[in-house]
């Protein structure tokens, strides 16, 4: 099924397969053999299951997807040992503050999705592409920094902290963070970008569990020059696509 970009479904085709969440769900033309599909602002766990029915078409073989997403705030743990030590609010509070709090599976330490932040969420079959998990990985950072360089930001990786950083005033700080799991050879979750994201809730945790570094915007680095979201919403798509083209 092609829809040209704009057009708003209230749920995935049916080809996904079952009853689907109620997130609104733009679906892009394929490119590539790669499905895009923009799910508009979803919860956490409600993207996470159209995430799981992509996952299980991707390994039988289907078109491979990506997901966009802007969550509602939420606080995700990963599967690191010791990650609920890096949570510095107390359950009260974020309750107060409409923050959600989840036990994700995927990798890494805590992260925070809300408000101004794209995240990408792409189902590929690594073999496909001859990646290995740390070749994916890499893969997504450099989707990231292109998307960034696009718009004047100059990115880089570290190579002691996964993830994507840029200049902040003087400082290195993380822009994009990625967090992902392979389950028979197929991804799921993915790669959030900071662009206008209330920075004022990285406060409530240790962001990736690195003490001492400090997460930052594409708003905060560039001012008004920042781009609108849909902006930069297309330029990571196009980065995206063209990454696992086939």
């Amino acid at each position: 099924m092609r829809v040209t970009p704009g057009e708003v479904r209230g749920h995935l085709p049916d080809k996904m397969g079952g009853a689907s969440p109620s997130a609104r769900a733009d679906e892009f033309p394929m490119i590539q053999s790669m499905r895009v599909q923009d799910l508009g602002e979803c919860a956490y766990r409600e993207a996470w299951e159209f995430q799981e029915r992509a996952h299980q078409q991707v390994m039988e073989g289907r078109d491979e997807t990506l997901f966009l997403v802007e969550h509602p705030p939420v606080i995700t743990f990963g599967r690191r040992p010791g990650v609920g030590q890096h949570l510095l609010a107390s359950e009260p509070y974020l309750a107060e503050m409409g923050v959600e709090v989840v036990q994700s599976d995927r990798g890494g330490d805590i992260t925070f999705h809300g408000p101004g932040q794209i995240v990408a969420y792409p189902i590929v079959r690594l073999a496909d592409h001859g990646l290995s998990v740390a070749g994916y990985v890499h893969s997504l950072e450099k989707i990231a920094s292109a998307t960034l360089g696009d718009f004047g930001v100059t990115a880089q990786a570290d190579p002691n902290a996964i993830g994507v950083w840029a200049d902040d005033h003087g400082t290195l700080a993380k822009v994009c963070a990625i967090g992902v799991r392979i389950r028979r050879g197929v991804s799921l979750h993915g790669l959030a970008l900071n662009v206008t994201t209330d920075l004022r809730y990285f406060d409530l945790i240790v962001p990736c569990g690195l003490h001492g570094r400090k997460a930052t915007s594409m708003q905060r680095i560039l001012g008004q020059q920042c781009p609108p979201m849909e902006s930069v919403k297309q330029s990571l798509i196009a980065h995206a696509t063209k990454a696992f083209a086939r």
